[in-house]
């Protein structure tokens, strides 16, 4: 949520209610205190992201501008960092978030894309908004610490890590939930240790599905093999182990982190799905499988296994790629841009 404070000064209040499951009760609540401070706050702007979290953020707006607000409403702009509507729920509800995301389309003012794939899905794939609403603002992420990686700050990861020299370190980081398809990721992971005893296998993250990963990755004979290392706060070190990064989503808005891993120069392999084409342009920055295809992620991966050469330069040009496509500083001129074109109109009506 974003209101008009003055430069340099910012105000940040923590809604406790708002939690991830549908709750009934404390998603009133929440509605009810977003409300409260919009009333207190008379904002020009209103920025919501997510799906759950937008929903509630829109719906409190809109009756603030019904309300309190009415003789200056404030403008509404959210942000699709993807979507809910593939991969992640059964048909009917799908069809009930698609209907509720129609209407509350109806009611914003502006409607981020994050990528080109996931403003072709707005207005054509499931014909949610008005092309003239959207506009495509990649995300921006402040990747310095991980562009300064070298050559020195790898062979200290993997001490840390306690890696042997000669392993092939093959990454994945993300939530342990279903759209992520580690099962995916364990499946590729038993073809390349049946081929060689060079692999280590990196799982980075947490969620509902560990256990069940941890007991899949013992059937699989990878107990030795893959290393679930949890939540870390030094993904750094993580991708400067890392040989190569797979990422084997169902379903991405943009993978940040496959951009993440590219700035880090990591050559990566990607399931081809939703917004991961707009990072991985061409087979010069990274390489592309069909999603569920645990062979061909599995020669993907041989192939910058086996040609330490070709990983260099691939990472290299990864690197140089998301650099200027997805900094920190990109982002934050793109969304000054939109701001300054909706907060002028606000102020006059």
């Amino acid at each position: 949520m974003t209101t008009m404070i003055p430069v340099g000064e910012t105000q940040t209040v923590y809604v406790a209610d708002l939690v991830r499951p549908i709750s009934p009760l404390n998603d009133l609540r929440a509605l009810w205190r977003i409300y409260r401070i919009l009333c207190r706050w008379r904002p020009d702007i209103v920025h919501t992201h997510m799906a759950k979290a937008g929903a509630i953020g829109r719906l409190a707006a809109l009756a603030y501008n019904r309300t309190a607000g009415r003789r200056h409403p404030a403008r509404l702009i959210h942000t699709y960092h993807g979507h809910v509507f593939e991969g992640y729920f059964e048909a009917r509800r799908t069809r009930i978030f698609l209907a509720v995301e129609r209407w509350l389309a109806r009611h914003t003012d502006v409607l981020i894309a994050i990528s080109p794939r996931v403003r072709h899905d707005l207005l054509e794939t499931y014909a949610i908004a008005r092309e003239a609403q959207v506009r495509v603002v990649p995300l921006g992420f402040n990747l310095d610490r991980l562009a300064a990686i070298d050559a020195h700050d790898r062979t200290r990861a993997r001490a840390d890590l306690e890696i042997p020299d000669r392993a092939i370190v093959v990454t994945t980081v993300g939530r342990l939930t279903a759209i992520k398809q580690h099962g995916l990721f364990l499946d590729m992971a038993s073809r390349l240790g049946s081929r060689s005893d060079r692999f280590v296998f990196l799982i980075v993250g947490d969620g509902e599905l560990r256990d069940d990963l941890e007991r899949r990755a013992g059937e699989l004979g990878l107990a030795s093999s893959v290393r679930f290392l949890g939540w870390r706060g030094d993904l750094d070190r993580v991708y400067g182990a890392t040989d190569v990064f797979a990422l084997t989503s169902r379903n991405e808005g943009t993978p940040v982190a496959l951009i993440e891993a590219m700035a880090a120069e990591v050559a990566s392999v990607s399931t081809d799905v939703g917004g991961v084409r707009d990072v991985i342009t061409g087979p010069g920055i990274g390489l592309l499988v069909p999603f569920g295809d645990a062979d061909m992620l599995a020669e993907a991966v041989m192939r910058f296994a086996d040609a330490p050469a070709l990983r260099v330069e691939v990472g290299r040009r990864a690197r140089a790629a998301v650099l200027e496509r997805f900094h920190l500083d990109r982002l934050v001129a793109d969304m000054t841009g939109v701001y300054n074109l909706l907060a002028p109109m606000a102020s006059a009506r």
